[in-house]
């Protein structure tokens, strides 16, 4: 069962204009990934870079997934997803994910997946997949703010750099040694 709570719609106003604010946000680096869900209403995913580790003890991740985003309800119904995190060479799966142009299968048929013990579609050369269920839904007006409890992992051992989103482009990770 999943647990939703609401945020009022103007607890907080921010007196940032929003285009500043999207400016300052662009300098933060943000690991790419596919959120896909998997179901009787068949698969769904779109790129998101609003994800992040909760905690280990039990493994959680908060995804932050907008309203408007076609997968959204499909993602709350199949109570499951996964986060796919892009690596170097998938920038064309990022730019897929985050059109309408695209339909959903037109989407899925640009890589190659396997289905996940939920249900949910795991990106096959991912640099890593976590698959996981819905623990519980905070809704803002705009986003669910989703936990997600992680049942799986697996990466790519082949894969060396991660895509990261910076300054409005893709960008790479790198080793640095120290």
């Amino acid at each position: 069962m999943t647990l939703t709570d609401t945020v009022p719609p103007h607890a907080h106003t921010a007196h940032i204009d929003p285009l500043v604010f999207r400016e300052g946000m662009s300098r933060l680096p943000s690991g790419i990934t596919l959120i896909t869900t998997g179901g009787p209403a068949g698969q769904h995913g779109f790129t998101a870079t609003a994800v992040c580790s909760v905690s280990d003890t039990p493994p959680t991740l908060l995804v932050c997934v907008n309203r408007n985003t076609s997968a959204h309800d499909h993602i709350l119904a199949h109570q499951c997803l996964a986060v796919n995190v892009l690596a170097q060479g998938q920038e064309h799966l990022c730019s897929a994910f985050s059109s309408r142009k695209y339909t959903m299968a037109e989407r899925f048929a640009l890589a190659h997946w396997q289905t996940g013990t939920t249900g949910a579609p795991l990106l096959e050369h991912a640099l890593v997949s976590f698959e996981c269920r819905i623990s519980r839904v905070i809704d803002t007006p705009t986003h669910s703010l989703i936990l997600a409890t992680v049942e799986h992992v697996q990466w790519c051992t082949t894969a060396e750099k991660g895509l990261v989103w910076f300054q409005k482009n893709f960008a790479l990770t790198q080793k640095i040694n120290t």
